[in-house]
């Protein structure tokens, strides 16, 4: 189950890569600072997450508007994502939570799917510039999609 709203986001680093070495992203470097939307995806390269990635980053200015910083997370590694970004010109930065323990942390670990093995849910968190989660949403399913409607909404009233 994800974290619930009024939790404090745990704090995490994780790699992302765009060209060059793989680079560290640190969440609380944004406390303080700006809002922070989390989007946990199960795999890079399939339908649903690359319609939710590409449908993101075609709206990344509505949310540099808000002044929050958006990032997708998914157990693939650096590289993979790295292809996966440049192939569907994905403009957030994606980070790789290979072992998993981030998702683990928010309460967005899938056990399993389709036997593929624990990968993340579809999962949603808004994040004050407190570092306190003000929206939390995982999808019933990884087929379906978040409410960006309210995803925007809990960012512009924190």
């Amino acid at each position: 189950m994800a974290l619930p709203s009024g939790s404090k986001a745990p704090d995490f680093t994780l790699k992302t890569k765009r060209g060059g070495d793989p680079k560290d992203v640190k969440l609380s470097d944004n406390f303080g600072k700006k809002r922070t939307v989390l989007l946990f995806f199960p795999l890079a390269f399939t339908g649903v997450c690359t319609k939710e990635m590409c449908d993101v980053s075609a709206g990344l200015s509505a949310y540099e508007k808000l002044d929050a910083a958006v990032y997708g997370i998914s157990v693939d590694s650096p590289f993979a994502q790295e292809a996966w970004a440049e192939k569907e010109k994905i403009k957030i930065p994606l980070l790789s939570d290979l072992n998993k323990e981030v998702s683990k942390k928010y309460g967005t670990l899938l056990p399993d799917l389709i036997g593929l093995g624990s990968v993340s849910a579809r999962a949603a968190f808004v994040i004050d510039k407190n570092g306190v989660i003000k929206h939390s949403e995982q999808t019933p399913t990884p087929l379906e999609l978040p409410d960006f409607a309210k995803i925007h909404s809990a960012l512009t009233s924190c």
